[in-house]
């Protein structure tokens, strides 16, 4: 259990870390930056959904077998997550804000943003309650999707008028809550039996939520070839990186 406590705390505190990258990103303006976010779309996209069908569903299927329990879980992460987005105005949205792309006002996205690094604290912790490999593959999943969200999020602050430093420190106190949710996976997760068969097809739902309704529609917004295939390749890239673990593992 203190492995746990360890690796959980050491891995939401990295992943709340990001929240200061929009800072050095930010220097990109306009076209190079969208390039630039759109590779990191893809390349977090091809993770979540690898890490949903590669290590966590497998790992629910094999912990409890492919049950009517597992098959709800998953919908109800995805239907959550919807939820969230819905009526919390929670966005993943990941191109700046300009004129043409205007995000909702940064109380809002603020307090949106806390619940989801909260949710990201709980599935890694109880992504290293199953096991190591699990938590190792969610945390890269979770960061590698962190880092074009945050960038959005830095932006939104800035447009909503926030000094530099302002906004890096509204950012990095959202993304602190991670750490409460990863405590309160753990409380949680040791105290109740069969935590894992819920938070693993819960998260995957989540996952493929993200991926399937909020990434990958950015992605179709690139009609031009050879964008497009570089696009294929990071997301394949994000696949690949999920099975590699995989195989690691074995």
């Amino acid at each position: 259990m203190d492995n746990v406590w360890l690796y959980s705390l050491g891995s939401v505190i990295l992943v709340s870390l990001i929240s200061l990258i929009g800072i050095f990103f930010f220097v990109l303006k306009g076209e190079k930056l969208n390039k630039v976010l759109l590779f990191l779309i893809s390349f977090s996209a091809g993770a979540l959904f690898g890490d949903s069908f590669i290590h966590l569903l497998p790992e629910a299927v094999k912990e409890y077998g492919f049950s009517m329990g597992v098959s709800l879980y998953l919908i109800l992460g995805i239907l959550l997550f919807f939820i969230l987005e819905k009526f919390i105005h929670w966005r993943h949205c990941h191109i700046p804000t300009s004129k043409r792309h205007v995000h909702s006002v940064a109380l809002m996205n603020l307090i949106g943003d806390g619940l989801h690094n909260f949710v990201d604290g709980m599935v890694i912790a109880g992504s290293y309650l199953v096991n190591a490999q699990i938590g190792i593959a969610t945390t890269i999943a979770v960061l590698l999707h962190e880092i074009p969200q945050e960038i959005g999020d830095f932006g939104i602050l800035l447009y909503a008028g926030f000094s530099k430093i302002k906004a890096l420190a509204f950012n990095l106190l959202s993304a602190l809550t991670a750490i409460l949710g990863a405590i309160f996976a753990i409380v949680i997760g040791a105290g109740t039996e069969n935590f894992s068969m819920f938070l693993l097809p819960f998260t995957a739902g989540g996952f493929i939520y993200i991926a399937g309704s909020d990434l990958i529609p950015e992605l179709r917004k690139e009609c031009e070839a050879t964008p497009s295939f570089l696009q294929f390749i990071s997301l394949l890239s994000g696949i690949g990186i999920m099975l590699l673990l995989a195989l690691i593992e074995v």
